[in-house]
């Protein structure tokens, strides 16, 4: 995907957290197949009393119920929040491709963090579950999800600052770009791995 449509897609993303219940965390997740919009989820914790909830976690199961199938390798994943470890697994067990979000987490990020979206071992001890690294792509519109936040709760916004959870205002607008990192498994496991392939 070129700039502009990634940054259009992040909008539509950042949209979508100002439209979440007031009771949730203003986050919000949209995946995509090429340039189509497959599944978009807010987050659904309070309304579902389930704090497995996550928007990420709501956007991957509807994404594969909408295309039919657990595989998303080919599919873009934006956020306005790094993953947390919670969902960073699902997008690395559904092969999820590429990550792009708005503000980074490094009190919880999956990245950031917990360097599960960019762990390879992984990808190279099981790459019949996990795949390939994805492509990871941060502060993409920082200034735009920040401004959501301050919107939904100014003071709780103040003391999540405050307490760093989340990463600071990029400088000059820069993205983070992490690039997607091919499984150096051996060809005994890349046998096994076209095996198990075959057999889904």
């Amino acid at each position: 995907m070129d700039e502009i449509t990634e940054k259009q897609m992040m909008q539509h993303c950042i949209h979508l957290s100002s439209t979440a219940p007031r009771q949730e965390l203003p986050i919000a997740c949209v995946i995509c197949d090429g340039h189509n919009i497959v599944a978009e989820g807010t987050n659904e914790v309070k309304r579902n009393s389930d704090v497995t909830r996550h928007a990420e976690v709501v956007a991957i199961a509807r994404a594969q119920k909408f295309l039919k199938r657990k595989n998303l390798s080919h599919c873009t994943l934006y956020t306005t929040v790094e993953p947390c470890p919670i969902c960073s697994f699902a997008i690395r067990e559904t092969q999820i491709s590429r990550v792009i979000y708005a503000m980074s987490s490094p009190l919880m990020g999956g990245m950031s963090k917990w360097n599960i979206l960019r762990d390879t071992e992984l990808s190279d001890v099981i790459p019949e579950i996990f795949g390939p690294v994805p492509e990871v792509v941060g502060n993409v519109l920082w200034k735009e999800a920040a401004e959501v936040w301050s919107q939904w709760n100014p003071i709780a916004w103040q003391i999540i600052k405050y307490r760093q959870c989340f990463g600071p205002e990029p400088i000059n607008d820069g993205n983070n770009y992490f690039p997607p990192i091919a499984s150096s498994a051996n060809w005994l496991k890349q046998l096994m791995l076209a095996a198990f392939q075959r057999s889904q």
